[in-house]
């Protein structure tokens, strides 16, 4: 007899639905699984066999066939378990035929028949409602984080009894709630703007980092407080979308990070990876390929502290999801694409003793050592960051309030841009794009018209500065951000020049001699 059940495999991201067919005939006892199954799905078939006969069933004892199709996709993981075992009892009878139609059913099966949870739920949810099935069966433990789905019915079940009695229709189970809502507000940020004395000059920085995405590269002495600003910036970042939250959910279930208590991510994730990290770790693949760090941070932050410190190919490996917001792995049998699109601050000292341009400090630091040292970040990774900003030593007088003067909060500077973020909102509406620092060359010349005087500005400083294209580009989208802030239509001449000053540290940094970057010593 045979059966045939649905259920979902993971690729990257997204999911896949695949028939589960279970074909069973007279012959020697058997148990053969095709169709490109990986270690996990084959070793299914021990835990399926206990699993049926510890629920009370009887596995059948002839020669089974499970054809996972299309047979060209490679299957992995353990949520095979579950629809494979259900296929067999259907096909023996235990099961009324038709009745795991219009389902799709994932779970991994413990030896006594208990429903273990699995990773990439929400996705195969999503595909679920996509193809237009009825409902999706899923692990108690999965229950809420498929409930965040709209559109499709979830039933949750924790055991493999439970499962075929909700089948045969003698042990009804009612569909889980749909999920409340989206409640995403900056809670918990261990530091406020307001707790981190001077500094105003990267303060700023931040705030239209956070108002347009746009990359951002501190450099200054060590106790000059970057790390510090770096972790205040979450309590200025704009709330998540619905559709945010969803896209950022779905990576953390497919790489098996989400909680069962955390249905879907409501605060913009932010990623700290060490500087030993590798670019499998970094930009994700592996053996098994899984989401790295960058992905990990889609749509929140991605903070690198000590920035040259890192692997120099681990950097440069950084370059492509910088610009297209997608990292795309290549395997030998299959083809991967991860979203990255991500806020990337970074945090580097001037020279590797760090007191270079520090006033009461002085640096040992060798020229050759100095170049060696900035040399381990490439150009072209640096001329992806759009800002880069000065962090010089805190002063005597604002470390003991002699200035007396107030800082702002957090509150105050998250209301500015979330302002922000709403312009773009509707100026984006009908594109794919959602922030200034997305725009494309011709989105920058629909929305970021220049006047005659600020044509004139970006002219001196791409002579003077040797500005790239990219810089360009760059340049004028800080500046559609500027003017956001100031809740400005038109760019504005004050507006390109600020964005002008974030670009000429870097352009000065470049032009100037190893040996003017530091003491004599």
């Amino acid at each position: 007899m045979l059966a045939r059940v649905f259920c979902s495999a993971l690729v990257g991201v997204e999911a896949r639905v695949v028939d589960v067919e279970v074909d069973i005939a007279r012959g020697l006892p058997a148990f053969t699984t095709v169709g490109l199954a990986e270690t996990a799905v084959r070793e299914s078939r021990e835990r399926v066999k206990a699993a049926v006969t510890n629920s009370g069933f009887q596995f059948p004892k002839d020669r089974i066939t499970v054809n996972l199709a299309p047979a060209d996709m490679r299957k992995e993981g353990t949520g095979f378990d579950l629809p494979v075992a259900l296929g067999v009892l259907t096909a023996t009878g235990m099961v009324p035929e038709g009745a795991v139609s219009g389902f799709l059913i994932c779970g991994e099966l413990a030896l006594d028949g208990r429903v273990k949870p699995v990773r990439g739920v929400l996705a195969m949810a999503m595909e679920a409602r996509r193809c237009g099935m009825n409902a999706v069966m899923v692990p108690h433990a999965n229950r809420t984080e498929a409930s965040v789905v709209r559109g499709i019915r979830v039933y949750a079940v924790g055991s493999l009894s439970e499962a075929v009695g909700f089948f045969k229709g003698i042990r009804p189970l009612a569909p889980e709630p749909p999920f409340a809502g989206l409640e995403s507000e900056a809670k918990g940020c261990p530091v406020d703007f307001s707790d981190i004395v001077g500094q105003n000059h990267a303060k700023r920085a931040l705030e239209i980092a956070a108002a347009g995405r746009h990359n951002l590269l501190m450099n200054g002495p060590p106790g000059s407080g970057k790390t510090m600003l770096a972790r205040a910036l979450p309590s200025i970042l704009p709330p998540l979308s619905f559709e945010e939250a969803l896209e950022t959910t779905r990576v953390h279930s497919a790489a098996g990070l989400l909680g069962s208590e955390t249905p879907l991510i409501t605060s913009r994730p932010v990623r700290s990876p060490h500087h030993t990290i590798s670019d499998a770790g970094l930009i994700g693949g592996g053996q098994n390929p899984m989401p790295g760090e960058v992905s990990l941070s889609h749509n929140g932050v991605l903070f690198l502290d000590e920035l040259p410190e890192f692997k120099k190919r681990v950097l440069d490996v950084l370059r492509q999801p910088l610009e297209d917001g997608l990292v795309h792995i290549a395997r030998a049998r299959t083809k991967i694409t991860y979203p990255s699109d991500t806020l990337l601050v970074c945090a580097m000292n001037p020279c590797p003793c760090g007191y270079a341009t520090h006033p009461g400090r002085e640096c040992r630091c060798s020229s050759v050592q100095v170049e060696r040292y900035q040399g381990r970040v490439s150009g072209p990774l640096l001329d992806r960051i759009d800002l880069h900003v000065e962090v010089p030593a805190v002063s005597f007088d604002d470390l003991s309030g002699r200035k007396k003067t107030t800082e702002e909060p957090s509150a105050d500077v998250r209301a500015r841009v979330v302002a922000a973020v709403a312009r773009q909102t509707t100026r984006f509406e009908a594109l794919p794009i959602r922030f200034n620092g997305q725009m494309g060359s011709r989105e920058v010349r629909s929305f970021c018209a220049v006047g005659q005087d600020s044509r004139d500005l970006l002219e001196a400083a791409v002579k003077r500065l040797g500005l790239s294209a990219r810089a360009w580009m760059r340049c004028l989208k800080m500046a559609r951000t500027i003017a956001d802030l100031e809740g400005c239509e038109v760019i504005d001449t004050p507006h390109v020049g600020e964005a002008i000053q974030y670009r000429e540290i870097f352009s000065q940094a470049e032009e100037r001699e190893p040996w003017e970057t530091t003491c004599p010593s």
